[in-house]
């Protein structure tokens, strides 16, 4: 079975979680409608504070399932959108993904990707100590980050569980995945 999405999660108001939805309007250039993420510019807390001109490489976030069961092996339980993320998927590697891979959703949507999600102490407030298993270090001593990825909307349209995932690499040399 191909990538699936297994979750569309948003909300309008600042908060660590995301209810999760029947499905999710992804608009061209600003992200998911009605999301308090989506937006040309900034809009994470942290970086408005820093510069609110700079543009919103975190409109879309995605996190695979498959770290929910990773996580579970040592006794956190963690469902869709409770680590804030937009979608949730099964079935691909997103952590292995290049910068600028375009993941086309559904019948319509196209998501670039831009990085990676940079895990914070919020985590750490929504269960203590799980932090430390969304980042870590490889035997190398390089940071780990495993809370998903970020993304930017290409083109719009609705997603739904159940939607098809497709990931078109860019041409040219693997741009490894960093945190934006």
């Amino acid at each position: 079975m191909g990538a699936t999405v297994t979750a569309v999660s948003s909300n309008a108001e600042y908060s660590f979680t995301k209810p999760n939805r029947d499905s999710i309007t992804l608009l061209a250039g600003l992200g998911v409608e009605g999301d308090v993420h989506a937006g040309v510019t900034v809009k994470h807390r942290s970086r408005v504070a820093q510069d609110p001109t700079q543009p919103n490489l975190r409109q879309v976030h995605l996190i695979h399932e498959e770290l929910f069961t990773e996580v579970a092996g040592v006794g956190f339980q963690v469902t869709p959108g409770q680590l804030g993320e937009n979608i949730t998927t099964r079935g691909i590697d997103l952590l292995a993904l290049p910068v600028g891979t375009l993941l086309r959703i559904g019948d319509e949507a196209v998501l670039e990707v831009t990085g990676l999600r940079n895990p914070c102490l919020q985590i750490d407030r929504f269960q203590d100590g799980l932090l430390k298993q969304v980042v870590g270090r490889d035997p190398a001593g390089n940071i780990v980050r495993k809370a998903g990825i970020m993304s930017v909307v290409r083109e719009g349209g609705v997603v739904r569980p159940g939607d098809m995932i497709a990931a078109e690499l860019p041409e040219g040399p693997h741009r490894p995945l960093d945190r934006v």
